[in-house]
């Protein structure tokens, strides 16, 4: 399956997670391309929005392969078998981690103007991005907003690959997820436009939305 873009892809995960529609429910965006997708499911679910921003920690030759991410508080995922196949050292991962927050600050201020997350308690928290390769990046926000201690935590995604899920099981609730296509080499193989979201747009889709800061 292809979606027709990130719209499309936000239609058909919210008829997946239509069985959540009722109760104190909160979507979580991962910027830029899981606020696209998160705003279909804020509508369709009539459920407030908000962003929240890690960073993929890239191997030293190949910044698409993530040796792990951090999330905005600092919380740091490891692949700890990618990590060893490219033979970088913790101290490594934990400095480029720290240069990542730059721009995680960056754009806190430029999304939730600086300000912090909320406490979670009561809500069931609806974690989005518009795919999911290895992992690293939703595993690392997911442990994130455990500790603002939402009532449930749900990793919902269009597309990742069948071997991955059972590690993002491990670190939530429930998964949602479209499609497991394999063959999986990226993200944007799957879907026909798959354009990259400036500051701009990504403000304006929270500017449609209630929000939760």
């Amino acid at each position: 399956m292809i979606f027709r873009d990130r719209l499309d892809a936000g239609e058909k995960l919210a008829e997946l997670l239509s069985d959540y529609q009722c109760g104190k429910l909160a979507v979580i965006a991962i910027p830029r391309g899981g606020v696209e997708v998160g705003y279909i499911l804020a509508v369709r679910l009539d459920a407030p929005m908000e962003v929240t921003v890690p960073r993929k920690i890239g191997a030293p030759m190949d910044p698409e392969l993530a040796v792990g991410a951090i999330a905005e508080d600092g919380t740091l995922y490891v692949d700890e078998e990618v990590a060893r196949l490219v033979g970088v050292s913790g101290e490594w991962i934990r400095n480029e981690g720290e240069r990542e927050l730059r721009e995680v600050r960056r754009r806190i201020e430029a999304y939730r103007w600086g300000k912090p997350l909320p406490r979670l308690e009561g809500y069931t928290v609806v974690l989005v991005d518009d795919g999911v390769a290895t992992g690293a990046t939703i595993i690392a926000t997911a442990r994130f907003l455990r500790k603002l201690e939402p009532k449930k935590l749900i990793i919902a995604v269009p597309v990742a690959p069948p071997e991955t899920l059972p590690k993002l099981s491990r670190e939530v609730d429930d998964v949602r997820c479209v499609e497991t296509p394999s063959p999986f080499f990226a993200i944007g193989q799957f879907y026909h436009d798959f354009y990259q979201l400036s500051d701009a747009q990504v403000l304006d889709y929270l500017s449609r939305v209630k929000r939760l800061v």
